[in-house]
């Protein structure tokens, strides 16, 4: 059962000096220089595939370990399935005590609530975007009359699917969407004459 300990600041000009300190009695210390806002910590990954079970990971505030709520969340539960326990010193939480595990259930709580909200957000924002005529989604990299030629290489003049896409520049993938894309308005076409 080791003390383990995470370090980061958001800089390289800002120094580890007091989060090392007050880390000073875990048997190991990871630390690194880099925004918390950035996915790819490689410290932080180390260290989390470095505790064990019964392991206690020391930080000394919530924010050096967590972008967001969500993300505190999963390192938590992460942490929770290897069986190792999280401490945060300046805030004194400790999820081996009851108060501790009930915090990270009420932040679990408020992740899920905000995961929620920002979903709802997206959606009414892109129900907006439609009413006022804007496009959603990428732009398609084959026209109407592509699509056509398309088909008509691979159906009339036989040619073959990763031919097509050569000569189009494209995956086969999306030569395979065009074939779809015609042959709905194919069906369209003929359910409505």
């Amino acid at each position: 059962m080791a003390n383990v300990g995470y370090a980061r600041v958001s800089s390289s000009g800002q120094s580890l000096e007091v989060q090392l300190k007050k880390l000073s009695f875990c048997d190991e210390i990871f630390q690194e220089k880099i925004s918390g806002k950035r996915a790819a910590r490689p410290q932080l990954d180390q260290c989390l595939r470095f505790v064990r079970r019964g392991d206690t990971l020391h930080i000394t505030k919530i924010d050096r370990l967590a972008r967001s709520s969500t993300d505190l969340f999963n390192i938590a539960k992460q942490l929770e399935e290897k069986g190792v326990d999280l401490a945060v010193i300046d805030q004194n939480i400790d999820t081996t005590t009851p108060t501790g595990k009930l915090l990270f259930q009420v932040l679990a709580i408020i992740a899920e609530f905000e995961n929620t909200i920002r979903h709802e957000r997206q959606m009414e924002g892109i129900k907006q975007a439609k009413e006022r005529g804007v496009k959603i989604g990428r732009t398609l990299s084959l026209t109407t009359e592509d699509d056509e030629e398309i088909y008509r290489l691979r159906h009339k003049e036989k040619m073959t699917v990763p031919d097509i896409a050569q000569k189009y520049g494209v995956s086969i993938r999306t030569i395979y969407r065009s074939f779809d894309r015609v042959e709905g308005k194919l069906a369209w076409h003929n359910e409505n004459r």
